[in-house]
């Protein structure tokens, strides 16, 4: 990918894989009342922890590329960025599952607004530093 930082894809990969770990922390209680998963409270296994990681730095790398072939190259190119693909992909794909899965409303506004934050955060930090 041309213009794209190896520095910028990893330093986002590690905000988006740490903001998440901080943002599920963050709504533990909540998070436990909808999803039965969570609410066995159990710690993750480390091959879990080193797929979400891949999952971070895949999402940074695509990204990274996005903005690079868009030029985008500022803070609010990088905001609109991630605005524009959490439309386009987690709110789609989200209100498809409450529709068609019936996935509980709560369990998919936590974890869309997870991904919001992941969007957000790595489409700046993509975005900036080239």
């Amino acid at each position: 990918m041309p213009d794209v930082s190896l520095s910028a894809i990893l330093a986002a990969t590690i905000a988006a894989f740490i903001l998440s770990s901080n943002y599920y922390s963050l709504f533990a209680a909540e998070h436990a009342r909808v999803s039965e998963a969570a609410a066995a409270g159990e710690r993750p296994p480390p091959w879990k922890l080193a797929v979400e990681l891949l999952r971070s730095l895949t999402l940074a790398a695509v990204v990274a590329g996005l903005a690079s072939q868009g030029a985008i190259d500022d803070w609010p190119g990088g905001l609109l960025l991630g605005v524009s693909l959490w439309i386009g992909f987690p709110l789609v794909l989200w209100t498809g599952a409450l529709i068609w899965e019936n996935t509980p409303w709560k369990l998919a506004a936590l974890h869309s607004g997870d991904w919001l934050a992941k969007l957000l955060v790595v489409a700046v930090i993509v975005s900036i530093w080239q």
